[in-house]
């Protein structure tokens, strides 16, 4: 998951928005990327005819478990990375709590995940209730751990650590109630990104005293000795070596076969050229074979290096949304804190996240929302509060956002979210409102707690966006219909008193012949 505003700052946010271009890089010589049978291959044309499956369309909310060993320190995300880097407040806190990186890294942080307050089946009643119709666990994280019981890594959490099949407990535990199940690599950043492992202080009193990552035994986490790194731009986000570019493929792979998940996320565009696209048409392949038809989507992103073609692919834009009613269905990923859980950090609350979703699914698009955990597996407490925010709203509202789809405009209001990545933070107001539609009937979903009356400007007589007169306007979990006028200008809907939910009210609008 990329980290660049909140740790590099808003010029290397910027700087990623726009994608490298770069050759295409070449799987190694001689070497097959087997892939199952069926009508999707490795060629951009082929991942081309990809169509979003209905289950996705409808299910309008994942929650995501961005969780792993970086969680211990309680700093946030991109630890295994920034404790390497001097001046960083990860490389202090390190110095200061665990020791010089040269003699305890970020292998030695590992044992120190135990999980031991994980309770998979109890978090994913609270996510159901929150309204989640998808699931995703992290597969494995840009620090080269993996959460499942890997066939090509050993610096696995079934090996060390917790001790357990991470991603098997997640799955186990969404299927058993009915949700539909994801996982997220973020391995095929992970070669450059970790070059700082490699490095060294340039002062004393550790002058040239190579980090631990550059010991030979912990090669096969930290990466055999490179020079490639991740600098900050889009083009060096992913390596070129073809070698590796194979042990991803395996790994992913692996992944994918042992978990049968319906949905698969890349941290950036397909990785490495023909070797992304293989993996991506088996995991479709592999869908259809189990299905009889197509389930699976694909999530990756208009961002870093590597391909990313629309059409062939759900795109995800992370901490942002695109601009108006997208075409095809998209994804916005977001937590409610940083990615991985952090003592000191700002944390969205209720109100946020509902207001941040009924705009994304307005615009045809998902939330995937990571719900921070502690190191431990368990809950934080601003965590257990959006949860049981998001349950009281979605019993009443649920109907105005799951299974719905987008309306003729996607909502009006003096208050519009930039589009783009990293621009999700917008001060809403009740004059807000953004629509969805389920079959012949509208929803209105203000952006806020109504006072009084609510006028819909888009439903005026003379708005021009739907030729029919309203017949009935009903306020979710209120018992009976409401008093309304629709007049040139606008729909006025007059309240009943309190809203029956706080945050945002959803209005049930049908219409006459």
């Amino acid at each position: 998951m990329f980290s660049k505003r909140s740790l590099l700052g808003a010029p290397l946010a910027a700087a990623f928005a726009a994608r490298a271009v770069a050759d295409t890089p070449q799987p190694v010589e001689g070497v097959r990327l087997d892939t199952a049978p069926g009508p999707f291959s490795a060629t951009a044309d082929s991942l081309k005819t990809y169509r979003t499956p209905d289950w996705f369309r409808d299910a309008k909310l994942g929650i995501w478990a961005h969780w792993g060993p970086q969680a211990v320190p309680r700093r946030g995300d991109w630890y295994a990375r920034w404790m390497y880097v001097p001046g960083h407040p990860h490389y202090l806190h390190h110095l200061e709590t665990y020791g010089h990186p040269s003699e305890q890294g970020y292998k030695d942080i590992i044992p120190l995940w135990k999980a031991e307050r994980f309770d998979p089946e109890a978090l994913m009643d609270l996510y159901t209730a929150a309204g989640a119709r998808y699931f995703v666990s992290m597969g494995v994280h840009h620090d080269n751990f993996d959460l499942w019981n890997s066939r090509h890594h050993k610096w696995n959490a079934v090996a060390m650590g917790p001790r357990r099949d991470i991603v098997g407990a997640w799955r186990d535990a969404a299927l058993r109630r009915g949700l539909r199940f994801g996982v997220s690599e973020h391995l095929g950043a992970s070669h450059n990104w970790w070059r700082p492992s490699h490095l060294y202080d340039q002062f004393w009193p550790k002058l040239g005293v190579p980090y631990d990552g550059a010991d030979p035994r912990f090669s096969d986490l930290y990466h055999p000795a490179h020079d490639e790194a991740y600098r900050g731009d889009a083009a060096s986000w992913y390596t070129r070596d073809p070698r590796f570019h194979k042990h991803w493929f395996d790994r992913i792979r692996d992944l994918v076969d042992s978990y049968q998940p319906d949905l698969l996320y890349s941290d950036g565009g397909l990785p490495f050229g023909e070797v992304g696209r293989s993996l991506v048409a088996h995991f479709y392949n592999s869908s259809m074979a189990r299905h009889g038809r197509l389930e699976a989507v694909y999530n990756c992103k208009d961002l870093g290096s590597g391909e990313f073609h629309r059409e062939a692919c759900v795109q995800d834009v992370e901490r942002g949304v695109l601009s108006g009613i997208n075409d095809r269905p998209w994804q916005t990923d977001t937590s409610n804190g940083d990615w991985f859980y952090a003592d000191d950090d700002a944390y969205k609350t209720g109100p946020d996240i509902i207001r941040m979703l009924a705009d994304i699914v307005s615009k045809n698009g998902n939330m995937l929302l990571n719900v921070a955990l502690y190191p431990d597996g368990s809950l934080p407490p601003q965590s257990q509060a959006l949860l049981a925010d998001l349950a009281a709203w979605m019993r009443v509202n649920a109907e105005a956002i799951h299974g719905t789809r987008p309306w003729r405009v996607h909502g009006e209001g003096p208050t519009e979210t930039a589009a783009g990545a990293f621009q999700e933070n917008a001060a809403y107001t009740p004059a807000d409102i953004r629509f969805t539609t389920r079959g012949d009937t509208l929803y209105a979903i203000t952006m806020g707690e109504p006072q009084g009356r609510v006028a819909i400007t888009s439903l005026g007589r003379d708005a021009g966006h739907e030729t029919r007169p309203v017949r009935a306007v009903r306020l979710l979990g209120h018992a009976h219909p409401l008093a309304f006028r629709q007049a040139e200008t606008a729909l006025i809907i007059d309240l009943p008193g309190p809203t029956p939910t706080r945050h945002a009210s959803a209005f049930e609008i049908s219409f006459g012949a």
